[in-house]
């Protein structure tokens, strides 16, 4: 087996006092917040769409989707740029942390299986990071409505 199979490189971010990371092959860009423009939604962590190099794209509020609580620093807020499903969506993130390299063996899959959002639990020293799933928080089956 190859070290890059065996081997995953991620972007860590905080939401709150949680740590949580998405695959950095899935990540576009971070940018700097900026106030998205509202569009009707009947989800409610949908908080609208931003132009990005004339693209619209759609803009979720993470800590809502994942039922956390977000930190109160609005100025340091950024907007992960993520592929799902094939298409471009916006993330907001309190701050982005580091990417990390792990190994396979500092994954552990999450006891509640059925959870689609969440790939892995990255054990990490003391630290347990979220790894999620950007496929499964937007794509096929996560019901996106903008």
């Amino acid at each position: 087996m190859s070290e890059e199979a065996t081997t995953r490189q991620l972007v860590v971010f905080s939401l709150g006092d949680e740590e949580y990371a998405l695959p950095i092959a899935d990540v576009h860009e971070i940018i700097r917040y900026t106030e998205p423009r509202s569009v009707a939604s009947s989800v409610d962590w949908v908080r609208g769409v931003i132009s990005l190099r004339g693209k619209i794209v759609p803009v979720y509020d993470l800590a809502s989707r994942l039922g956390c609580s977000p930190g109160e620093d609005v100025a340091e807020q950024k907007i992960v740029i993520v592929e799902a499903a094939a298409q471009l969506a916006g993330v907001v993130v309190d701050d982005v942390a580091e990417v990390i390299t792990v190994d396979s063996d500092q994954l552990e899959r999450v006891p509640s299986a059925d959870e689609a959002a969440i790939d892995a639990i990255v054990k990490l020293d003391d630290r347990l990071i979220v790894l999620l799933s950007p496929d499964g928080l937007f794509g096929v089956g996560a019901e996106i409505a903008v």
